[in-house]
């Protein structure tokens, strides 16, 4: 072999080396509506949260119903600090309502959507959604996570309960924001609406509802005793490949936990 060829072989022998060292960009995604900790008896235990989050093993949780010194029903606690801190991940809050607090001198009353992360949260943005005079505040939580190189943009949210059209048009919010996007992209969260539904179908002309492709059975996430519904989704974008999705046997709030896993392409 010439020197020139040996040169050649070395390199090549390195790339390859180089490429197989690479980790796997394999991430696992939760969303949970914890219901500000409570259980269906309203029973409140963060710890039960901590510990619903822990054991899914999951990279990156966004969950919702979640209360900063918001009231008495969660005895005033910092419930997403308090979980950040509990299981050592980042953290990015959205505060949908920002509420002056019940005393002078306290702090703020906030309730909104938080997401936990075991990567590094580069930015976070949180866009209050469009609402009716008589609607609740809601948002979309977005926040760049670095992924062992490569930027994840993951997507939290919670829409309106009581009405169908009010979550069109935030549905429609979501979508400008999704079209903006040119990193690989996830959107989780409680969308208070079934498969068959108008606003599902807005999504999913954007974006891939991975239980049909990754789960197994309905995917019924509420009421969490009784599951009779799957309203909490996991959606993703082009580039983002679901292989295995879980509805999780967790009782701790009212909703169930989907966790899946994924592999960014």
């Amino acid at each position: 072999m010439t020197a020139a060829a040996a040169l050649t072989a070395a390199g090549t022998a390195s790339a390859s080396a180089s490429r197989a060292a690479v980790p796997g960009r394999d991430v696992t995604v939760m969303t949970f509506n914890m219901h500000h900790g409570a259980d269906p008896d309203d029973v409140l235990n963060l710890n039960h949260v901590a510990q619903a989050v822990r054991q899914s093993g999951a990279d990156v949780i966004g969950l919702q119903e979640v209360d900063r010194h918001f009231a008495s029903r969660s005895d005033f606690v910092d419930q997403a600090e308090w979980l950040a801190e509990r299981l050592d991940l980042h953290l990015a809050f959205g505060a949908n309502l920002d509420l002056d607090p019940e005393k002078p001198g306290n702090l703020r009353r906030r309730y909104g959507t938080a997401i936990l992360s075991r990567f590094p949260i580069v930015n976070s943005h949180n866009t209050l959604l469009p609402r009716s005079e008589t609607g609740e505040q809601r948002g979309l939580l977005e926040a760049d996570l670095m992924v062992r190189g490569k930027k994840l943009r993951f997507l939290n949210t919670h829409l309106e309960h009581t009405s169908q059209a009010e979550r069109r048009t935030q549905v429609a919010a979501i979508n400008a924001i999704v079209n903006g996007s040119r990193l690989p992209t996830v959107l989780v969260g409680d969308l208070n609406a079934t498969p068959d539904s108008a606003e599902i179908a807005s999504v999913t002309e954007r974006l891939t509802d991975t239980w049909p492709v990754a789960g197994k059975g309905d995917g019924f996430t509420y009421d969490s005793r009784n599951p009779q519904e799957r309203i909490d989704y996991v959606f993703t974008s082009p580039g983002v490949e679901a292989r295995r999705a879980q509805v999780l046997d967790v009782t701790v709030s009212d909703h169930r936990p989907v966790r899946v896993e994924l592999s960014i392409r």
